[in-house]
């Protein structure tokens, strides 16, 4: 277990060549244009309302049924309205309009996207309240972190609190907030690791914060130490690009998804599961570190180091 005196682990970039990837590489490139003009306004209205429909448009029901509501959340989309950017789309807006009624049970962070758990009557709402603050609900996340984790399995429990300096920051701090991540390795690379965060305490960008203190920020998280975007360039040698073209980040949000919810339904007591699939950006980042910074097997399977 990884407490708050532990010592942070290297951090290990290298890159690595392989041969073109004719699809990919042209996905990731785009023409520079720029005609300068101005858009009135009634055109940046239009422009708006057109983004926010298409926001619409990739917002998912997994489940529903007279008690609650699980929804794929795309990354850009608020959970619940949100007090700066009153006219932004957000869940709880777009259920309430959807239902007449809908009730939050927990949120997601605006970039990361995957399933969000909402309650359609104040039963179930209460109910489910309770289940997470007995922790008895499950949610586990993927996500792709900076440098190669050593251990296959650790528990970061780390306190955390909110930095006295940087507002909506969150820090280690033996002064805060009981806090408990574990982890497991599902792929490592040469540049990241895949991992997948099993949250069991909730805090306010637990898992972010978790990993910057073991020396392993997200693979994009600004905030927290990792990068603000995610080139093929970075880790695929003899990449050129044709004349006027300029390329296109992979990612350019936190390298974070919410895989999968578990739960006891609040009126039948079944323990439900829900998994969400990975959205294409994430899919893709994934796909490119398997295809351009994969570890050779007979590094892989001797990686586990034990430092106990």
């Amino acid at each position: 277990m990884l407490k708050m005196s532990d010592t942070k682990e290297s951090v290990r970039h290298q890159r690595k060549d392989s041969s073109f990837f004719d699809v990919l590489h042209f996905l990731q490139c785009r023409t520079s244009e720029n005609s300068g003009r101005r858009l009135a306004p009634s055109e940046n209205s239009l422009k708006n309302k057109h983004r926010i429909n298409m926001k619409k448009s990739t917002i998912k029901i997994i489940f529903e049924d007279d008690d609650i509501v699980v929804v794929s959340k795309p990354a850009g989309v608020f959970t619940i309205p949100d007090r700066y950017k009153v006219d932004a789309l957000n869940l709880y807006g777009y259920l309430t309009e959807k239902y007449g009624e809908i009730f939050t049970v927990h949120r997601l962070d605006k970039e990361t996207d995957g399933l969000v758990l909402f309650a359609k009557n104040a039963d179930a709402h209460r109910n489910l309240n309770q289940q997470f603050q007995d922790h008895t609900v499950s949610k586990k996340y993927h996500v792709v972190i900076s440098g190669m984790l050593a251990k296959d399995e650790i528990d970061i429990d780390i306190p955390v609190i909110p930095s006295p300096v940087k507002k909506g920051i969150m820090i280690p701090s033996v002064r805060g907030k009981a806090s408990l991540t574990k982890v497991k390795i599902l792929e490592r690379f040469k540049a990241a690791t895949l991992i997948e965060c099993d949250l069991v305490t909730g805090r306010h960008h637990q898992i972010r914060v978790h990993c910057s203190a073991i020396g392993h920020p997200l693979l994009i998280d600004e905030q927290y130490g990792g990068g603000t975007e995610f080139m093929l360039s970075s880790i695929k040698r003899k990449f050129n690009l044709k004349k006027h073209q300029v390329e296109k980040p992979i990612m350019t949000r936190v390298s974070m998804h919410a895989n999968e919810i578990s739960f006891d339904h609040p009126t039948t007591g079944e323990r439900v599961t829900f998994n969400d699939e990975y959205p294409k950006d994430f899919r893709v980042l994934v796909q490119v570190l398997k295809k351009y910074s994969a570890v050779p097997d007979y590094i892989a399977d001797n990686y586990d180091y034990d430092f106990d």
